[in-house]
């Protein structure tokens, strides 16, 4: 509850923030069937933008940072290699509950991690 908690007092001060590339998972994974939602993805990302939250777009620094990352052991997914990668090249600390970008992380130490479920 206190990472939840966090993440609301970042998106109340006008910090929050996501990679664009987040909202391409979630349109891929609505699509999919492994997500439910209560609007369409589009509808959502119009929503959370009108409600403050900022997007971080992909650049060129963050492609070439998540294809490095293999060679600390992420594993192969692209979608979270960029999405960890934006959150390393800014210097941000990443909501994330995936097991294995936490597991990573911890070994890594190359980003911060807010584990939603805390």
């Amino acid at each position: 509850m206190a990472a939840r908690n966090e993440i609301q007092a970042a998106w109340d001060r006008g910090e929050a923030a996501a990679s664009s590339f987040t909202f391409w998972e979630i349109a891929l994974h609505h699509a999919k069937g492994r997500l439910e939602l209560d609007v369409p993805p589009r509808v959502l990302h119009q929503n959370w933008i009108a409600d403050g939250l900022r997007t971080i777009p992909v650049d060129d620094e963050i492609a070439i940072r998540s294809v490095e990352l293999g060679a600390s052991g992420f594993h192969p997914d692209p979608a979270d290699r960029i999405i960890t990668a934006t959150a390393i090249v800014g210097g941000y600390q990443l909501a994330t509950a995936d097991e294995a970008i936490i597991n990573w992380a911890n070994q890594t130490r190359l980003v911060a991690i807010l584990d939603p479920k805390d």
